[in-house]
């Protein structure tokens, strides 16, 4: 029986940077308010801590640091995903020897493997470590998809624990729920999914709303686990509003901006992504407004 890794709402956390790398002060001020407003997971160098601008040192020294600083009060979930497997074992090994407790690993991008080759990616990762790994499915971003079937011949290898899935596809959710083992977790990748997902069975989300609004997606997840989807659906449809914004344009474009208006330090963001244009900077400064996250 695979232990789970985590229930509730583990936090894509954004990546602070100065013109010079990455800004260790302000990425654990930034895990601590994470801490004191209950995320149950921190989830390092993943899409919205812009990963894929980051150097290998840059990625192994905030995972170093997340770790060090988290001091085992929550599971750090390192993101160690490439469209290279033998990059992608490699970091994982590092990640490991960082002390992460689990890692999570997207699609293999822009070569668009096939299902077997997905397979032969993922098991040739697991094989070589003994950290638990989740997959990452998130066809928009990397132009391949898990199919439910090969979710379920994963979920067979010992070190596999569960997947985020962002496809959308709340059908292939439901048919991975019904292939894989009840021990297979699946997280969900979407922030305006979260209900829907946990009411399949799903164990949380990994959130990038959480950024923001930490506790408010705690409470999300534990009224779904809770069984009280009547108030969980409620706050799902209140919250929604915060989800558009947060993805109005590509992630983390709005979510780094909405923590600058809060007044958190999170610097530039690295191209090719720049700042949101006016009316998506209007969008999110209304509902930040609205959520009472402004300075003032």
């Amino acid at each position: 029986m695979k232990q789970p890794l985590f229930t509730g709402s583990g936090v894509a956390i954004v990546t602070p940077f100065t013109h010079d790398g990455v800004d260790l002060p302000s990425l654990g001020r930034l895990i601590d308010f994470q801490l004191e407003h209950h995320t149950d997971a921190i989830i390092i160098c993943g899409t919205t801590g812009e990963a894929a601008t980051m150097t290998y040192g840059e990625r192994m020294r905030a995972i170093e640091f997340c770790v060090e600083r988290v001091s085992g009060r929550v599971p750090v979930i390192a993101g160690t995903g490439s469209n290279c497997t033998e990059n992608a074992i490699t970091m994982s090994k590092d990640a490991q020897r960082a002390g992460a407790d689990a890692l999570l690993v997207v699609t293999p991008y822009y070569n668009k493997a096939t299902q077997e080759g997905l397979v032969r990616h993922y098991r040739s990762i697991a094989d070589a470590v003994t950290t638990p790994l989740i997959l990452y499915n998130v066809p928009s971003r990397t132009g391949v998809s898990i199919s439910p079937e090969t979710c379920a011949r994963l979920a067979e290898h010992p070190q596999i624990a569960g997947i985020k899935e962002a496809s959308g596809n709340l059908g292939n959710i439901q048919k991975i729920r019904n292939l894989c083992p009840q021990d297979f977790a699946i997280w969900s990748g979407n922030d305006d999914e979260v209900v829907p997902i946990c009411a399949l069975g799903g164990s949380g989300v990994i959130s990038v709303v959480a950024n923001i609004l930490p506790e408010q997606m705690h409470q999300l997840v534990q009224l779904c686990l809770d069984n009280d989807f009547a108030a969980a659906g409620k706050l799902q449809l209140a919250l929604k509003p915060v989800c558009d914004a947060m993805f109005c344009e590509v992630n983390p474009i709005p979510v780094k901006s909405a923590l600058a208006m809060m007044g958190w330090k999170v610097g530039p963001l690295r191209l090719p992504l720049c700042s949101p244009s006016i009316p998506h900077l209007e969008q999110i400064q209304s509902v930040l407004d609205a959520f009472h996250l402004l300075p003032q």
